[in-house]
């Protein structure tokens, strides 16, 4: 187990030398996401093979600094948990084996200047019950559309 506070603690140096270890699967849940650290390694890891999904909440997936659409414009499936009014959470299922949670949000002031906390728990079956949690929102989750999908022409109605 290790454990992290910040500010400036080293949470996101974590985070990212967690996914660049991880080989098969990434499971996201995030409140707020505007960390380019953290999304780079996510899209370097999907770039290798990794099987890398996000699921967002669905209010701060609005704000303009969210890195959702970056991420989704690299292919990495991306989804909205409208059903809560915050889906709060913050956590990677990594590998099915390691789980990273805390107060830690995904982002750069999360990092540096907020007073918050990550714990990297290697154990798979905290990690199994995470993921379970996981799924169980995702499939309550709407898939996020891209700005360009919403916004593209329909397809001329066969004759």
């Amino acid at each position: 187990m290790q454990i992290y506070f910040s500010p400036l603690g080293g949470c996101t140096q974590q985070v990212c030398s967690q996914i660049a270890a991880s080989r098969k699967s990434i499971r996201v849940q995030a409140y707020e996401f505007t960390s380019q650290r953290i999304a780079q390694a996510l899209i370097l890891a999907a770039a290798r093979g990794v099987s890398v999904q996000v699921i967002l909440d669905a209010g701060a997936a609005r704000q303009p600094s969210c890195l959702g659409t970056l991420v989704a414009q690299r292919g990495i499936p991306v989804f909205l948990d409208a059903l809560h009014h915050i889906a709060h959470n913050k956590v990677m299922v990594l590998d099915e084996t390691v789980l990273i949670t805390g107060s830690f949000n995904f982002t750069d002031a999360a990092e540096s200047s907020n007073a918050e906390n990550l714990l990297t728990l290697p154990d798979p079956s905290a990690a199994a019950t995470y993921l379970a949690n996981w799924q169980a929102h995702c499939a309550h989750s709407k898939p996020f559309v891209l700005p360009q999908q919403a916004q593209a022409p329909l397809a001329p109605a066969a004759s």
